[in-house]
C-alpha cells in the first residue's frame, strides 16, 4: 500500500490525474487498450473534470480506452444520481468518448438481473481470461464504505470475483457493485479522498484492527497489484503514521 499526500485537493486531483494518464498510457502500449472502472461520487467528478480538460484530455488515447463502472445506483440512466449520467457529462461527452467504450449497468433491469448481465457483459470483455482492470477508481463514504461495499451488507461475504446486487436497509434502495475479489485482481486500485469529514474513516480503514462488518474498506487489497492512496493532509489528519 502506497500513501500519497498531498497538501491542497487541487494538488491531490492534479498528481491522480496525473497517475491516470501513465497507468492508462503503459497499458495501451502493452495490450492496446486500457480498461478502467470508474467512481461515482463528487470527488471523482472533479478527477473526470480535469482529465477532459485542456491540461490532460490530449494525453490519453482515449479511443484505445474502455469505461467501466465499480458500482451504480439503480437508478435509470438520466436521472441525477447516476454514477454513468455523472460520468458521460463529466467526461464521455467532453473527450467524444464513443458509446461502444462504455460499458454501463442496465438499471433499466431487476437489480439481480442487472448484476448478472453486468457480470456476464465483463466475462465477455476479458475473453474467459482473468479479469483483471488496468485501474479501478474508488472513493471512500464517511461509514467506511467503498464501491458499493456496505456496512453489514451480505456483499461483504461474497468470495467470487464477480457482480452483485446490494439492498441498503437504511436507505432502502438498491445498488449494483463490484465484489470486493473482483477489484481485488486489479493491476492498480486507487482511492481518492479528500476532506476532513473523511479523516475519521481513513484511520478506521488503515489503521484499526480488521473489521470488515464495520470498514468495509478494509477488504480492499489487490493479490497481484498495487494499492494507493490519493488523499490531502485533511484526510489524513487521524492517521498516527503518514
Amino acid at each position: 500500500m502506497q500513501i500519497n499526500i498531498f497538501k491542497t485537493e487541487a494538488e491531490v486531483l492534479a498528481n491522480l490525474a496525473t497517475y491516470f494518464v501513465t497507468i492508462a498510457n503503459k497499458a495501451i502500449a502493452k495490450n492496446g487498450r486500457f480498461a478502467v472502472a470508474l467512481s461515482g461520487g463528487t470527488s471523482p467528478k472533479k478527477l473526470y473534470e480535469l482529465l477532459s480538460s485542456s491540461s490532460f484530455k490530449n494525453k490519453v488515447q482515449w479511443q484505445k480506452t474502455d469505461f467501466f463502472f465499480g458500482d451504480e445506483r439503480n437508478v435509470p440512466p438520466t436521472d441525477s444520481n447516476s454514477n454513468y449520467l455523472m460520468a458521460k457529462k463529466a467526461l464521455f461527452e467532453p473527450l467524444e468518448i464513443e458509446p461502444a467504450q462504455v460499458f454501463a449497468v442496465n438499471t433499466l433491469l431487476e437489480p439481480d438481473k442487472a448484476a448478472a448481465e453486468y457480470d456476464t457483459t465483463i466475462n465477455n470483455y476479458f475473453a474467459g481470461n482473468k479479469k483483471c482492470f488496468d485501474l479501478i477508481l474508488l472513493g471512500l463514504g464517511d461509514n467506511s464504505h467503498t464501491a458499493s461495499l456496505f456496512p453489514y451488507t451480505p456483499v461483504l461475504n461474497d468470495t467470487t470475483a464477480s457482480i452483485k446486487s446490494v439492498f441498503l436497509n437504511d436507505q432502502q434502495v438498491y445498488r449494483i457493485t463490484f465484489t470486493a475479489p473482483l477489484i481485488n485482481q486489479a493491476y492498480h486500485v486507487v482511492f481518492l479522498v479528500y476532506g476532513q469529514s473523511k479523516a475519521a474513516a481513513v484511520h478506521h480503514v488503515i489503521e484499526d484492527v480488521r473489521d470488515i462488518e464495520n470498514f468495509p474498506a478494509q477488504l480492499i487489497a489487490p493479490v497481484d497489484g498495487e494499492l494507493l492512496w490519493f488523499m490531502d493532509e485533511a484526510a489524513v489528519a487521524q492517521l498516527k503514521i503518514k
